[in-house]
């Protein structure tokens, strides 16, 4: 089944519902909304040849246009890449080249920078021009049946080599996603609108599907993006907002709010992850909101789906166990199997720390062409996470750490050796080893040990300098820690443990976090 189905289901129950708004104006209703898809879905199949099972790429910031793109894609038979509209051209230019894409629909501020590195084979389809609208009256192109089995959506992810690896996500994959979405996580109604805060391209765009299952409300802001005072408005204006956030954008809000003195009714529910929220964080926000949160842990190789922890038991305070649950990411979800495992495979005893492992119908078929990566992750059935943590008699699950060297920066995975490969490219720089440091409004930040060669001095501004001309701004380190030499093992391999340890002292005066996924 063809995950483009929903829309063209409640199009044909809900006609008449409201849709899509951009801020509190109503611009489609499901009616329409899947008149405009069909009709871009033909445009892709006729007018730019795309096929079933083509890529078709997606490089914007939230708009209204991404969603009835995304379903164009699906319905036009073909594979959606959401790509985060933050990269680098050079890292778009990277993935493009990977999964070899026909056609590229960008946001007008990304296209001049999207051109030149496209290629000849891409066909660029930029929001709202005069192509695009043209696009959206094409002639409607019938849906493509898709097999369970067959590839939706390739997220990339980057690696522990810093290359991006595409996450093949299939139709069946994004369907049982759905479906843990009502059952572990909330239920939707009609008048519930969920708020495209956090990047299309990511969580926030997969839970597109469940909303539109029930015919509900899309809401992308005014600003495209996060706001405190825009969400404030949007919920007395709209109201019913459900909304995905990292921990740090949850904080943001709740800070907003206790300043302002904020009504918050029209708020229904959070829900956070990707990143590590704070203890102390989520009990002010429990206060200041209510029970609106729900957490959840995922990773995009089971996008969202592996464990929860319910409002309802967010809300336990009077819980014997209430402490240490918060301080976990909660259960199994429903369609998904857990386990904590050693280094054979096999299941570890309650409260022993081992490696994270999952499967069920949420789990990725594999990596986009990377056959030995995928045999890595996949294995005897299990997707192997490289998270540990432990797991109690009742299933709540805790995460100690994520894999060995991952950043995790504002809801954004960042890998140290993709940072480390460009700053070595700069003349003055010897040697170098990014580590993560604990950040109060990031969850975590990029740090740079620099060992420069001799006679060079310190150069912060040359470092971001080089940085920003390969990789993303956000992955840039926020600080430089120049060293006479790197810690190492007799092997010569850089011991990171030591110098996440020189960082103790400033990480000494942030909060005691729970680690959230």
């Amino acid at each position: 089944m063809n995950i483009a189905q929903l829309l063209r289901r409640s199009a044909e129950v809900f006609p008449d519902r409201p849709a899509l708004y951009s801020g509190a104006k109503l611009l489609l209703d499901y009616r329409t909304l899947a008149q405009r898809t069909a009709s871009l879905a033909g445009y892709l199949k006729e007018q730019c040849g795309v096929k079933a099972g083509d890529r078709v790429a997606i490089f914007s910031a939230n708009c209204p246009e991404y969603l009835e793109a995304l379903n164009a894609i699906l319905w036009a038979g073909a594979i959606a890449v959401p790509v985060n509209y933050k990269l680098h051209v050079k890292e778009l230019a990277y993935v493009l080249g990977d999964c070899g894409a026909r056609v590229l629909l960008v946001s007008p501020v990304l296209a001049g920078d999207a051109a030149t590195v496209a290629g000849a084979d891409v066909r660029l389809l930029t929001f709202a021009s005069g192509a695009y609208a043209a696009a959206v009256q094409h002639t409607p192109a019938s849906m493509q049946h898709r097999e369970p089995e067959d590839v939706a959506s390739l997220f990339y992810t980057s690696g522990t080599t810093g290359r991006p690896k595409g996450v093949m996500q299939t139709h069946r994959n994004l369907l049982a996603m759905t479906a843990c979405y009502f059952t572990d996580v909330d239920d939707v109604a009609a008048p519930d609108a969920i708020v495209y805060a956090a990047p299309m391209s990511h969580g926030a765009g997969l839970y597109n599907y469940a909303f539109t299952l029930r015919g509900a409300r899309h809401v992308v802001p005014a600003s495209g993006g996060f706001d405190p005072a825009e969400l404030v408005d949007l919920a007395r204006d709209v109201g019913s907002l459900c909304f995905f956030a990292a921990p740090t954008m949850v904080k943001r809000l709740v800070d907003h709010i206790s300043v302002v003195r904020a009504e918050v009714s029209g708020f229904k529910t959070i829900v956070y992850g990707g990143g590590p929220m704070y203890a102390e964080d989520i009990k002010q926000a429990l206060e200041v909101m209510g029970p609106r949160f729900v957490q959840i842990y995922g990773q995009g190789e089971s996008p969202m789906t592996i464990t929860a922890l319910s409002r309802e038991q967010l809300a336990d305070a009077g819980h014997s166990k209430w402490e240490q649950r918060i301080a976990s990411v909660g259960v199994a979800q429903a369609l998904v199997e857990v386990r904590v495992v050693d280094s054979a495979g096999q299941a570890v005893q309650q409260g022993v720390v081992g490696e994270i492992v999952v499967r069920g119908d949420t789990v990725m078929p594999g990596y986009w062409n990377k056959p030995e990566a995928t045999a890595d992750t996949l294995q005897t059935g299990w997707l192997y996470t490289g998270d540990t943590g432990c797991m109690d008699a009742h299933g709540f699950l805790t995460l100690k750490d994520r894999s060995k060297d991952l950043i995790i920066t504002g809801g954004s995975n960042v890998y140290p050796r993709e940072i480390e490969e460009v700053l070595l490219t700069h003349p003055a720089v010897s040697e170098v080893a990014v580590v993560g440091q604990v950040d109060a409004e990031w969850g975590e930040v990029p740090v740079a040990f620099v060992v420069l060669r001799e006679g060079s001095g310190p150069c912060d501004a040359e470092l971001d300098a080089c940085c920003l001309q390969a990789i993303a701004r956000f992955k840039r380190p926020k600080h430089y820690r120049y060293v006479s030499a790197l810690p190492k093992n007799s092997y010569g391999k850089v011991l990171k443990t030591d110098l996440r340890a020189q960082l103790q002292a400033t990480e000494a005066t942030a909060k005691p976090a729970a680690v959230a996924g």
